[in-house]
């Protein structure tokens, strides 16, 4: 267990990564700090599943790899909820500045993690029978 959630944290900090860069590019085309955070999300999720799947939950699932990644990325919207929420009021609370995507991307990420992780080991990746 303790490794896992290591490797579960590894890959949030990838996400983290991955969030932020791809939010940047959206506010940097204009989209805006909400609109910008929905794309951004999706594409963390996508690596952190990519991951997690190769190195945190290696005993796998008995899906495909397709309908792995839709239940992980349903799976990943309630942990996304509560990120959201942190990620907004972040938002909409801290004076503007070239920090504030990335504060209110990782304020986010470590609110939802918890959720996400119960949510990814229990029922995304359940080891096979």
């Amino acid at each position: 267990m303790k490794r896992e959630l290591l490797r579960f944290a590894i890959a949030g900090v990838i996400g983290l990564i991955v969030d932020a860069g791809v939010l940047y590019g959206m506010l940097a085309l204009g989209a805006g700090y909400f609109a910008g955070r929905a794309v951004s999300f999706v594409a963390a999720v996508w690596s952190t599943w990519q991951f997690n799947r190769r190195f945190t939950f290696v005993q796998g699932s008995n899906k495909s790899a397709w309908a792995e990644w839709w239940h992980y990325l349903f799976a990943m919207l309630g942990g996304g909820v509560v990120n959201y929420a942190a990620y907004s009021a972040t938002v909409l609370l801290l004076p503007k500045s070239a920090l504030l995507p990335l504060i209110a991307v990782a304020v986010g990420s470590l609110a939802g993690m918890t959720v996400n992780f119960v949510s990814a080991k229990l029922w995304v990746f359940k080891a096979r029978s």
